[in-house]
């Protein structure tokens, strides 16, 4: 009887214990389960309060990220990715040296047509020194002092590098329209005859110049101004770039930002027509140069920046890509921890039945032995 006794003992804990095991491994599979479901959900965007953090994340990522690209870290990295740019930014400066060189055209210029080119000659309010001073040296401070401010070498470099390619690409551009046209500036006579007395060909009536030849030379250069296109390509950049960091166009009404926008277009303007003051271009000198820099200074910004009523118009394009890939890494290594997680919570329910049925097997086996009485 004892032994019948035992053995139904036996059975009773056997079957308490395969409960107990049945339950946890249904609870093991319910977590499970819900892991998956949570996992599911980052994976395919659901759950409002997964989108709410996500976004929340997507947020704050520009200001995470603050002095993790500097240039000790990245710069290196980033001047070989973008090599081949800056060597083809040297050949513009090249070819931008030879158009100086060289001999514009020189274009007819009858004794009729001196009546509107006895402007007197005068010197420059404005030298000529101070326009790289102005167009690029000034924008690369501003530059400089946001890297300082933000340590992003992202911004640094591709704004310097935008920058650049402006000012060269529009002197290219400036200078060889300049040679092709030959345009005679306001002063040319005065140029031409310093001593005040004409003299021309009997026969075709061109000017027969006996003044300086590098001086004729620069009279034949008039249209369009290069100052002013250098000044609009660099301040019109600069003007662009800081009404993306001020976000000027942020739809809330902030009206004075707009003044950071206009102050560097006011300056390249007041360099045009200082020229004009000073005889050395026409109007319409002024104002192809003026169209020439800020249509060269919109199309590089634009190929560096996004837009700067763009919500993201504070950064360049290649720091929200490096934001990007930083955090697909972060999910994927989030969504593989995950996996592993969920393997070894099956493993584990697994194990569990596994060690209950033996219990039970050992008990069935038990309870088919001989009873003694």
């Amino acid at each position: 009887m004892r032994s019948r006794k035992n053995g139904c003992e036996e059975e009773e804990e056997a079957m308490e214990g395969w409960r107990g095991g049945t339950a946890v491994t249904l609870a093991r599979k319910f977590a499970a389960g819900l892991w998956r479901l949570q996992v599911s959900d980052i994976v395919a965007g659901g759950g409002r309060e997964k989108q709410k953090n996500s976004l929340a994340l997507t947020v704050r990522m520009p200001e995470i990220q603050l002095g993790a690209h500097t240039v000790r870290t990245h710069g290196v990295q980033l001047l070989r990715l973008h090599m081949h740019n800056w060597l083809i930014l040297a050949l513009i400066a090249v070819i931008e040296g030879v158009l100086n060189i060289i001999e514009p055209f020189h274009r007819f210029v009858g004794e009729d047509m001196m009546t509107d080119l006895k402007y007197p000659l005068k010197d420059n309010t404005i030298p000529f020194w101070a326009i790289p001073f102005v167009a690029v040296l000034l924008p690369l401070i501003i530059i400089n002092i946001y890297y300082f401010i933000r340590r992003d070498v992202y911004d640094l470099h591709h704004a310097t590098l935008g920058l650049l390619y402006s000012v060269l690409v529009t002197g290219v551009i400036t200078d060889a329209i300049k040679d092709c046209v030959g345009r005679p500036r306001p002063d040319f006579f005065w140029r031409c005859f310093p001593d005040g007395k004409g003299v021309f060909d009997n026969v075709t009536k061109n000017v027969l110049c006996t003044g300086n030849k590098l001086v004729v030379k620069e009279g034949h250069k008039s249209f369009p101004s290069g100052h002013t296109s250098w000044s609009f390509a660099g301040l019109g950049f600069l003007a662009l770039y800081m009404s993306g960091k001020v976000r000027a166009f942020d739809r809330k009404g902030h009206a004075a930002k707009l003044c950071i926008v206009f102050l560097p277009y006011l300056v390249a303007a007041l360099v045009g027509v200082s020229l004009v003051d000073d005889y050395w271009h026409h109007w319409e000198d002024v104002f192809g140069g003026a169209i020439i820099g800020t249509v060269v200074a919109t199309f590089f910004y634009l190929q560096f920046f996004p837009p700067p009523y763009d919500s993201d118009g504070w950064g360049p394009y290649a720091y929200f890509q490096v934001l990007a890939d930083s955090q697909n890494g972060r999910q994927a290594t989030n969504n593989n921890a995950s996996c592993l997680t969920i393997q070894s919570l099956e493993l584990e329910s697994v194990y569990v039945e596994s060690g209950h049925r033996r219990q039970l097997s050992r008990t069935n086996t038990h309870d088919a032995s001989p009873v003694e009485e």
